[in-house]
């Protein structure tokens, strides 16, 4: 077996920022909801939107479109939010849509240091009904520099 897919990471959470197709490993991964209005924060990264507030949990909205160096755009009430767990918090990821959850196979996902050197945010890229699926590392997202400006920001509850 490959060792970059370990059972738990064969999963994948597909989804779209204009046209390319994404995905994070589905062991990272909550749920999906629909957009909502992100109340922006002081003293927070560029990356961080903001927050939302989902069942009485504070959750930080990242900005995956910089991280990935797309086009900015304004949210559309059509845009979803995967909520996914960092190794340190919760965070909401604003997308276009979601389109499912694959299991990838042995030989359909390769590091992409192979493919797309210097690509710092994605992890692997598999190549799924002819195109290419760009799989990001969440946990490198936020810089530890982020991590701490944010721990500063945000109450001790929601660290």
């Amino acid at each position: 077996m490959n060792n970059l897919q370990p059972t738990d990471q064969r999963q994948i959470l597909l989804f779209t920022l204009d046209e390319p197709r994404y995905a994070l490993n589905l062991s990272t991964v909550e749920r999906v909801v629909r957009a909502a209005e992100i109340i922006p924060l002081a003293k927070t990264p560029e990356v961080v939107l903001g927050v939302i507030n989902i069942e009485g949990e504070i959750t930080l909205v990242v900005d995956i479109r910089q991280r990935l160096h797309l086009p900015a755009r304004e949210l559309d009430l059509d845009d979803q939010f995967i909520l996914a767990r960092t190794a340190r918090r919760r965070v909401a990821l604003v997308v276009d849509a979601v389109v499912g959850t694959r299991e990838l196979k042995d030989g359909e996902r390769v590091p992409a240091v192979q493919v797309l050197p210097g690509a710092e945010y994605i992890h692997s890229v598999a190549k799924l009904d002819g195109n290419l699926v760009l799989i990001c590392d969440l946990g490198q997202f936020l810089s530890f520099d982020e991590e701490e400006m944010l721990d500063e920001a945000l109450p001790r509850e929601t660290a």
